[in-house]
C-alpha cells in the first residue's frame, strides 16, 4: 500500500505548485505515494507523512492554522506523538518558532525553540531575501544529503533565529547567517521553495519522502 502524504490546507500558501512538485519527486524517484492537499483532521492525523507549506504574514498564517477545527490537533498528534516525518516550508517553517515578531509579538507552535525576526537590510543585502542563493550544510541530515553547495529559491522578509544551534542544519548567507534548514527529530523545516528549486528543490523532496527518523 502506498504511504500517504499530507500537505496541510489552511488558506496559505501555493498548494498547487507544492502539490505538483511533491507528485514529480516521487514520480521521477520511482515512489509509490498517495499526496492529499487537505485540511480534513482524519486524513492528516492518519497520514505517513505531513507538509506544511506557507506564504504571508506569521500571525495571519498561525490563525489561519488554529481557525481550521481539529487541524492543529491531528498535526500535533501525528507530529509529536506518533513521530511522522513533517516538513515545513517558508512561513510554514517559521511557525515551528517559539514567536513571531511580523506586526508585533506572536505565539508560534514552538516545537523548535527560536524567534523570527525581520532583517535589518543594508545598501547591499536588502529585505526581502528573493532569489536564488546557496545552501550549504553544517550537520549531516539525510534530507539534505547530496545537497550541500546548491542553490535554492527563497522569497522572505524575516528569518528564523534558533535558540539551540544544534537545531540549525543548513544555512545561507544574506548580509547575516540564515538557518535555510532547522529541524530536530522527526520535525524539519525549510526557509526556501523545494517547489520553485527546479533539480534540487525536488531532490529535497524526494530525499524527504524517503527520509526515516531515528
Amino acid at each position: 500500500m502506498a504511504e500517504t502524504l499530507a500537505i496541510i490546507d489552511y488558506g496559505s500558501g501555493n498548494l498547487r505548485s507544492v502539490e505538483k512538485a511533491v507528485e514529480r519527486a516521487a514520480r521521477e524517484a520511482g515512489l509509490a505515494r498517495h499526496i492529499s492537499v487537505t485540511d480534513d483532521p482524519d486524513i492528516i492525523g492518519n497520514a505517513d507523512r505531513l507538509l506544511l507549506p506557507g506564504v504571508g504574514a506569521f500571525a495571519a498564517c498561525m490563525a489561519g492554522l488554529r481557525a481550521r477545527k481539529g487541524v492543529l490537533e491531528a498535526i500535533e498528534h501525528a507530529a509529536l506523538v506518533e513521530h511522522r516525518p513533517f516538513l515545513g516550508i517558508c512561513v510554514g517553517m517559521q511557525l515551528l518558532a517559539s514567536k513571531g515578531l511580523e506586526f508585533g509579538e506572536s505565539p508560534g507552535l514552538d516545537w523548535v525553540p527560536g524567534v523570527v525576526a525581520p532583517f535589518e537590510p543594508t545598501t547591499e543585502h536588502r529585505s526581502p531575501h528573493m532569489g536564488w542563493n546557496k545552501v550549504h550544510s553544517i550537520s549531516h541530515h539525510p534530507v539534505f544529503e547530496g545537497l550541500d553547495g546548491e542553490v535554492f529559491y527563497f522569497a522572505h522578509s524575516f528569518h528564523f533565529d534558533v535558540e539551540n544551534e544544534a537545531h540549525k542544519l543548513c544555512v545561507a548567507e544574506h548580509g547575516i547567517e540564515i538557518s535555510a534548514v532547522i529541524g530536530r527529530d522527526n520535525i524539519l523545516g525549510c526557509q526556501f521553495h523545494p517547489e520553485k528549486s527546479q533539480r534540487a528543490g525536488l531532490a529535497f523532496l524526494s530525499n524527504f519522502l524517503t527520509w526515516s527518523p531515528s
